[in-house]
Order: structure tokens, then sequence, then C-alpha cells
């Protein structure tokens, strides 16, 4: 990340306003996830289970998820401040009535539900961010921009689960404090559509009027304008790969991830307490692997293609698993991810970027929309089939070696793929 070009970014008053509300938001979204983990996951009167876990993300995933494409022709439609302004609050109002359900003891449906409507809308509020970003900074910045939006907010939702767990420290783990940390979630998310007021109400698109003809008639009709995105990505071979590289990346990085809280509830301690401690411990290395991409990823796809970095980091993934993986051991599950972290965090970055520079406006907001619908879908689907085998603890050496064999042949089929584009291009150049 070139010091002098995050600069130039900086001056950008359109652009600090915008990076200040994702921040915000983000801030917010890791003190919310840790009181739902928290009460969920890590309440000493509850016993996690690999098919608990993955009920809890399939209810909070897949059906939102489903709906994410419907998403993205609302936001190719309605302006994009907007959404940034009042998606916050909608999630407040829901945040405030979830708060209401845990004080008084409630997991239920109704409890799901109303997380279900949190986290839902900020499929719209995360998809309008992407594809504002290109409105408030020049083109050729954008990989650093995206690099340090992204990511800084990303470490920002680190450090604001950091925040809930003080607070849970502070009002304690039961149904009133887990209650009044959720207060404090949505006096956040009323501070972020705050901040959002401030970009003027036009600036991030959509600009209709310079759409073709056909765009603003397909905005018309969902489906037909959701047919009309399938048909833009297919057109740009290089997009529909980074697509699928990312959702390929979620499905392993998914059975990690449920394999990790197993890990760190029931097999490097029983005690929930303690529990949480690890899973924060492991949250928080994965973060320093967030920002050392964001670090390297810039630097690094100005001297090769952002499809052979994909590749070299799906490929990392494997070597590191491999070598830190299979002891089970807390240090050296830690160093792996770290590693994961990295990994996670350069694959996005660059499947930001290509979608970004490949997918043209007026479609910005459908194809986003797909790729939040993707990232989570698959995630959720992974929880949901490791379930099926994962032993309680966590502890599974076929599970590990599947996944880390995936991620080499991942690795080699995405840029086989790739190459192929680029050796011959079928009407869309590989940037």
């Amino acid at each position: 990340m070139r010091a002098s070009e995050l600069r130039v970014i900086l001056r950008g008053r359109d652009f600090r306003r915008l990076y200040a509300t994702r921040l915000i938001s983000q801030l917010t979204d890791g003190v919310f996830q840790v009181a739902l983990a928290g009460w969920v996951f890590f309440s000493p009167e509850r016993q996690t289970s690999a098919g608990k876990a993955a009920a809890a993300f399939a209810v909070t995933l897949l059906p939102y998820s489903a709906l994410g494409p419907f998403a993205g022709v609302f936001i190719d439609r309605w302006q994009r401040r907007q959404i940034l302004v009042w998606a916050p609050i909608l999630r407040a109002l829901m945040v405030i009535a979830v708060a209401s359900l845990v004080a008084f003891g409630s997991d239920g449906v109704l409890f799901f539900l109303g997380v279900l409507l949190v986290l839902g809308i900020n499929r719209f509020f995360l998809a309008a961010l992407s594809t504002a970003l290109p409105h408030v900074v020049r083109r050729e910045h954008l990989v650093t921009a995206n690099a340090f939006a992204v990511t800084s907010g990303t470490i920002v939702a680190f450090v604001g689960a950091g925040v809930g767990y003080l607070l849970r420290q502070v009002f304690g783990a039961g149904h009133a404090g887990t209650a009044l940390i959720l207060l404090c979630a949505a006096g956040l998310f009323l501070l972020a559509g705050a901040v959002a007021t401030s970009l003027p109400r036009r600036l991030l698109g959509p600009h209709l009027e310079e759409a073709a003809a056909q765009t603003r008639d397909a905005l018309g009709n969902v489906l037909h304008g959701l047919v009309d995105g399938a048909r833009h990505i297919r057109g740009r071979p290089s997009a529909a790969l980074a697509l699928g590289a990312i959702s390929f990346h979620r499905f392993m990085y998914g059975v990690i991830l449920i394999m990790t809280l197993l890990l760190c509830r029931n097999h490097f301690t029983t005690d929930a307490d303690a529990g949480l401690d690890k899973f924060a411990l492991m949250l928080g290395v994965s973060g320093a692997g967030y920002f050392a991409a964001a670090v390297i990823t810039p630097p690094v796809v100005r001297r090769i293609s952002k499809q052979l970095w994909i590749a070299w980091l799906l490929g990392g993934g494997a070597g590191a698993l491999l070598a830190f993986g299979m002891p089970f051991t807390e240090p050296a599950w830690a160093a792996g991810a770290f590693a994961l972290g990295v990994v996670s965090q350069g694959v996005k970055l660059c499947v930001d970027t290509i979608l970004q520079e490949t997918i043209d406006d007026a479609y910005r907001g459908r194809v986003f929309a797909v790729y939040d619908m993707l990232f989570n879908a698959t995630f959720a689907a992974a929880a949901a089939a490791a379930a099926t085998w994962l032993p309680s603890d966590g502890v599974s050496y076929p599970t590990l070696g599947l996944v880390i064999v995936t991620y080499a042949l991942g690795a080699v089929a995405y840029r086989t793929a790739t190459t192929r584009i680029t050796r011959h291009p079928l009407g869309s150049s590989v940037t």
C-alpha cells in the first residue's frame, strides 16, 4: 500500500465520509456479533454442538442470502446514499427488539427472526458501500482504496468484538447484561446513519440517466433485472471466475471456522467463559492476518495479476492448514488462523477490485448483491455439511485433510481457468 497514493485518497472529503460510515457500522457489527456469540454459543447454561452451530448459521445466513439478488436490483434503483442512511436506523430498531427478547431470556424463533432481519438489512448496507466506492475515488486508486477501506473496516469489526467482550465483562453474561450490550450497539448504528447524512444525496448513484434504456426497463422487473445482470456477468469471464473463487474459499473457510468454534468451546477448554476468551483470541489473530493482507496485496498485484495472487493465496491456505492444523493444539491453530486471515482478505480484496473494474455501474448493485449472497450462502452450506460429521470437540483429521486437498485443487483449477481466459479472451480482458 503506497503511502503517497493513500494520502491522495484520504484527501477526498467524500471518501472520508463514506469511510467513517463504514467504520462506525462495522465497529457496531463486532459489538453485536460478540453479544450474539456469547448468548448463543458461550453461555454457561448451554452446550454447543456442531448441529447447533450449523443451525444458528443457517438461520442467520441462508434465508436472507437467498434474497440477496433482489436487494441488488433495488440498490441499482434507490439512491445509495439513502440506503447508507436508513439501513443503520432500521438495524438499530431491530436490535432494540432483539435486546427486549434477550432481556426475557428468549432464544427461540422470534429471537432468530430478529437476528435475521438485523443481518439481512446489512446486505443492503454492505452492497451499497461496495458499489459507492468507485464514485468517491479514481479508477487507478481502486485497489488501494479497497485494501484500506475494506480491511480497516474488518479490523475495526474485530475491535468492535473486543469492545463487546469488554462490555460483557462489565455488564455480565446473563440476560440483562447481553441486553445492555445490544442497546449500546443500537446507539452506534444510529450514529452510523447520522454520519451518512453528510454525503451529498446523488453523489453515490445510481445515475440511471447514464444507463442504457434496456437497463432502466429491467429495473421495473426484479427477475428480469436479475437475468439481465447474469448475462452481464456471463460476458465478463474474469468476474464470473472471481465470484467462483470467493465462493469456493468461503465454503472451505466455513468448515474451518465451525471447527475453530467447537475446538475453543469443547476441546481447548470445557469452561464456557474460557472458551469465549480463546475464540476471541483466534478472531484477533485472524484479524492481524487481515491487516497483513491489506499491507501486502496492493504491492503484490502491481507486480503480478490479481488472478495469480488469488491462486497463490488459495494454495497458501492448503499449506498453512497442513503445517499448523494437524496437531489440533491451540498455539498451532492460532498460527493457522493468522494465515487464513491473510488468505481470506487477500482473496476478497482482489475479487472486490475485479468486480469493480469489470462490471458497469448500472449493474454493480445486482452483481454485488449476488456476491453477498454467495459469500454467505456458501459459508452456511459449509456449516450445515460439516455438522453432519464433525464431533462436538471439533477434532477431525479426515475433515482437515479433505479441506487441505480441496484448497490445493481449487488453486490449480482457478489458475488454469484464468490462464485460458488470458490466452483466449471471450469479450473481456483479464484485469
